[in-house]
């Protein structure tokens, strides 16, 4: 993804200093561009949980790193312990996101097949440098396979411009690169195929209208940010022809845990036969659950983000209270989507039926006996 022209992932290892991890500080997007670093596994920990970073793909590429900064750090004598502890300091900042606990697991086997503490660190460096770039690789092939979708129905139009709703951010920035629901987005826009994108602005956090817009901006997609609850209108009258979102954890069965308001959509869009697509490389798949509704475990978050929003005043940003300065809020950051309601699962080995036979057509191996 380009900013201002030139490429960015959304994190990285500093040049000429390895024990240093750099990212994107996205708190303060749209209106200021932040690098942050980065060099222990508690301020990983932090980044995570107050949402410097975001996005299931992302979640688990920083937890990689995170991990990788637990083996720099470990004591000689404790090593293993030390290791384990950090996995689930980092566990601990996100649960709905699938991606974190497979990013420290991957670490926590892949150091166990070595014995020296550098062959560790080495070993460490390598698996997260590898968590990333599948990342960013799988993202890649998600857009080549979502790109047919956008096409047949730009053919359809005519070649008139394909409206496409998305929800939240899953975009580059809660990715290393591409995205999920927005790489067959850039893979049509640069294929030529005229788009135009409905970003829902997302509270409450609004990832919408401050992250979907601003990197759409940035790669020239054309959009309009609208409110959460326009989505219904638009597709009544038949402003939408897809629905493409992105998913924090999807069961073997096909439920989709993204976040809260996704649901809302999916009914509205089965109202009105809209498709509704999940974009998702398989590190966001849960093989071990059935039943999203009842399984998943869904992140509660303070209501401080309910109750304030952040913006640009007189080119300072600043949080003001909404709501009367007594009243509670509840803030429930994801919601499921059951998978009758979903059209289909794009991945990076195509596209199936949101079903348990048609993800497993996809990834035998996941077959259990």
């Amino acid at each position: 993804m380009n900013v201002n022209g030139k490429h960015y992932r959304t994190i990285w290892l500093k040049e000429n200093d390895a024990s240093t991890v750099q990212i994107i500080d996205q708190r303060w997007l749209p209106h200021q561009f932040v690098v942050e670093d980065l060099c222990t596994v508690q301020e990983v920990a932090a980044a995570i949980k107050e949402m410097h970073v975001r996005g299931a793909g992302l979640i688990g590429a920083t937890a990689g790193f995170g991990m990788y900064l637990a083996a720099l750090h470990a004591p000689e004598d404790d090593f293993a312990r030390y290791l384990l502890e950090s996995a689930e300091i980092l566990k601990a900042t996100r649960p709905t996101a699938v991606n974190l606990a497979y990013a420290c697991h991957r670490q926590i086997d892949a150091i166990a097949q070595v014995d020296t503490r550098a062959e560790k660190i080495a070993t460490a460096r390598e698996m997260a440098q590898r968590i990333t770039d599948e990342d960013a690789e799988f993202c890649r092939r998600v857009g080549e396979n979502g790109l047919a979708t956008i096409q047949a129905i730009s053919e359809q139009k005519n070649g008139a411009p394909v409206n496409i709703l998305t929800h939240c951010n899953a975009g580059w920035l809660a990715f290393v690169d591409y995205g999920s629901a927005t790489a067959p987005i850039y893979a049509a826009h640069d294929a030529g195929i005229p788009v135009h994108v409905w970003v829902d602005e997302t509270r409450p956090r609004n990832q919408g209208a401050r992250l979907t817009a601003w990197e759409l901006g940035q790669h020239g997609v054309p959009h309009t940010v609208i409110a959460d609850n326009v989505g219904g209108h638009l597709m009544q009258h038949g402003e939408v022809d897809l629905c493409i979102v992105g998913t924090d954890r999807t069961t073997r069965t096909g439920d989709v845990g993204n976040k809260i308001g996704t649901y809302l959509k999916a009914l509205a869009a089965n109202d009105n036969g809209v498709p509704f697509y999940v974009a998702l490389p398989s590190s966001t798949f849960d093989w071990e659950m059935r039943d999203g509704v009842r399984e998943m475990p869904i992140e509660e978050r303070g209501g401080d983000e309910v109750k304030r929003i952040q913006g640009l005043k007189d080119g300072e940003i600043t949080t003001v209270l909404l709501t009367p300065a007594d009243s509670p809020a509840k803030n429930f950051g994801f919601d499921v989507t059951p998978a009758r309601l979903v059209t289909g699962l794009i991945t990076e080995r195509g596209v199936c039926a949101a079903n348990e036979e048609g993800i497993l057509g996809l990834y035998p191996e996941q077959r259990k006996n």
